[in-house]
């Protein structure tokens, strides 16, 4: 169960770097650059954790469907991108695959 929340964590921590390195300026804005630094190598480091205990290919694929759920829900919510249906939808199908991922893992 553990590596499920390291997993979670090292998946939510990627929109973090990727909205702190925009928000840095193309890395002009130190504190920015810092916590860009920080919050990828806390994202890269769980992973690795987790690529210990699961399947790297399955690892993978729910970390980077994790993060750009959290990207583009970041998104919407701290730069007003759209919010349409449409969007709403296909973030829905990415839920859809990480849960397929995960539950079809030891077919």
């Amino acid at each position: 169960m553990l590596i499920w929340i390291l997993l979670i964590i090292a998946g939510l921590l990627e929109p973090c770097w990727v909205i702190a390195l925009e928000k840095s300026n193309k890395l002009k804005n130190l504190k920015w650059t810092l916590v860009t630094a920080v919050t990828m190598f806390g994202s890269l480091f769980f992973l690795s954790l987790v690529m210990k205990e699961i399947p790297v290919g399955m690892a993978y694929a729910i970390w980077t469907g994790i993060g750009a759920i959290g990207t583009l829900v970041g998104g919407m919510i701290l730069y007003k991108e759209p919010v349409t249906y449409l969007r709403i939808m296909f973030i829905l199908f990415i839920v859809i695959g990480i849960v397929g991922i995960h539950l079809t893992a030891g077919l």
